[in-house]
């Protein structure tokens, strides 16, 4: 999308944009006049008071830069709390960590739907790094969960070894820095970011890199073919994996296997920006105001777990997992509905399980320690392609 067809900021916005920009040009000129991508993704995104997950602008909703799922029907976080209970009761209790909570919406639906099914975790834990989405969240979960808002515990870290439960990550690893990278005449450059002209620019670095390379070596790619990969996501998986003692990770995001995540005609990467609803390809655009994100390459999570001794338990898309939890159950259950009330959930049904929408785009995966595999997860009965990752 061109720059001509988004909506202009406020000129207090655009100041809070520039006030980021010489941030960032500071810490270029700390490391030697340019930084990585992921290292500007980094800055953009998470500086505190100035990045865009740190700064006190509505990110999530109709008012905010994009919807995400909980957004737009209790029956998505309704279903992962069913999720939730089989994982509970298999066993005999337990805590539930949610990674990067949102507006709290989430949380609350899950909570109100596990007391529904006598199901409660013994604690709720956030762990929220945005003092500002951290402040949000305690006041929407206090007003729509006062009764159990004592369980409910915010962390600033992982919690030690030991945690027995469910670890939730909805929509958390697509905002992970990445590294960029272009093929250029049968070699693989790294594209960094420096400062130019005033302007936040870019730049080729050939590498020689290890994790680069064996990418690069496993594919064949055309020239020019610009992508990106995610360094982080191992050791965040092994960190995960070091907390947990018995019980399930499940990941909810957009992304894709290898195989089609690093296909050759996806040569521009999968890298996008929103703001107000529009999106748009251009992460330089108004740093701190907008929001940036790339899909998730599976294949990489189901790698890091493997290496972390994790059990893959189940990897398929959103629709699936969303009918396999009773997703057209619980819409059953709202009888009393108006017929507005009715026409919308069907509106938001369609969003959640369509091809053409967030049904197949979104996956859902599950690493287990400690767990029973005999049996499929509710999430993963009536579809499981982890023969495809």
């Amino acid at each position: 999308m061109m720059k001509s067809t988004l909506p202009d900021p406020s000129p207090e916005a655009l100041a809070h944009s520039q006030r980021l920009v010489e941030h960032i040009f500071a810490e270029m000129k700390a490391h030697g006049g340019k930084i990585s991508f992921a290292q500007y993704m980094d800055l953009a995104l998470y500086t505190p008071g100035l990045g865009y997950y740190s700064s006190g602008t509505q990110k999530f909703g109709k008012h905010g830069d994009f919807v995400t799922a909980p957004e737009l029907s209790p029956l998505f976080s309704q279903c992962l709390a069913r999720q939730c209970q089989e994982i509970l009761q298999n066993l005999n209790g337990g805590d539930i960590l949610e990674i990067g909570a949102g507006s709290g919406q989430m949380a609350a639906d899950i909570l109100i739907e596990l007391k529904n099914l006598n199901s409660f975790p013994d604690h709720y834990y956030i762990l929220e790094v945005s003092a500002d989405l951290k402040k949000r969240q305690q006041e929407k979960l206090q007003k729509l969960c006062p009764e159990f808002f004592d369980r409910i515990i915010w962390l600033d870290r992982l919690p030690p070894s030991g945690f027995s439960g469910i670890i939730l990550g909805n929509e958390v690893l697509d905002a992970m820095p990445v590294r960029q990278f272009r093929i250029i005449n049968d070699a693989i450059y790294e594209i960094d970011v420096i400062e130019k002209n005033g302007k936040l620019k870019q730049v080729f670095s050939k590498t020689e890199n290890p994790e680069f390379l064996e990418l690069y070596h496993s594919q064949s790619w055309p020239d020019k073919y610009n992508s990106e990969i995610n360094l982080n996501l191992k050791p965040w998986i092994l960190s995960l994996a070091e907390i947990l003692k018995s019980g399930v990770i499940l990941l909810v995001d957009y992304g894709f296997p290898r195989h089609e995540y690093y296909h050759p005609d996806r040569s521009m990467g999968t890298l996008m920006c929103h703001y107000r609803h529009y999106a748009h390809s251009d992460p330089f655009l108004y740093p701190g105001l907008q929001d940036i994100s790339t899909h998730v390459d599976f294949t990489a999570i189901a790698e890091a777990a493997s290496e972390a001794e994790l059990d893959v338990l189940g990897f398929t898309h959103q629709a699936a997992f969303l009918l396999g939890t009773g997703l057209m159950e619980l819409a059953e259950q709202k009888q009393n509905d108006s017929e507005k009330e009715k026409a919308a959930q069907n509106h938001a049904i369609h969003i959640l399980t369509s091809p053409a929408e967030m049904g197949e785009l979104f996956k859902v995966i599950a690493l287990g320690k400690n767990m029973d595999n005999e049996e499929a997860l509710l999430g993963f009965s009536l579809l499981d392609r982890r023969h495809g990752l």
